[in-house]
């Protein structure tokens, strides 16, 4: 199997069997996100405690792209301080605006490694970025209401 193949199981992988998805409670905030390019639709939930994220939970209807990117993207940014998972989207969204050619760390993008192979495809960014775009408007508009 060669790497393009692991990073399409992967994506499949969470597509399949996503990670953090059903709506859950307690949330500070949530967001309704779409793709109007191909239709992708994502609610979304984030729940703080201090510049904590402790939760985020999601629904949506889409292509496999978004769904997976989502389900990875809960995985990585759950546990971690606000202004690391925000450090983490905005190394995605550099990843996803490199064409593939980018170079990504394994120990910092886990399983989002797979979508360096997606940035080749322009149509295909959005669909990646939606559930991120979700994350950081839930997390900053949370992150008001608790202060």
């Amino acid at each position: 199997m060669d790497v393009e193949e692991l990073y399409q199981e992967i994506i499949l992988d969470h597509y399949r069997a996503k990670h953090h998805s059903g709506l859950r409670e307690p949330y500070g905030a949530e967001v309704h996100h779409v793709n109007p390019s191909c239709g992708d639709e994502l609610t979304l939930r984030v729940e703080l405690d201090g510049d904590k994220v402790v939760d985020v939970s999601y629904a949506g209807e889409g292509c496999s792209i978004s769904q997976a990117s989502t389900s990875i993207m809960t995985d990585l940014v759950i546990g971690k301080t606000l202004d690391e998972a925000f450090a983490l989207s905005d190394e995605f969204h550099v990843m996803m605006d490199s064409r593939g050619k980018y170079d990504p760390d394994e120990d910092l993008f886990e399983d989002a490694i797979a979508f360096v192979g997606v940035a080749r495809f322009p149509a295909r960014i959005k669909c990646a970025l939606l559930g991120w775009e979700a994350f950081r408007d839930a997390a900053l508009r949370s992150s008001a209401q608790e202060n």
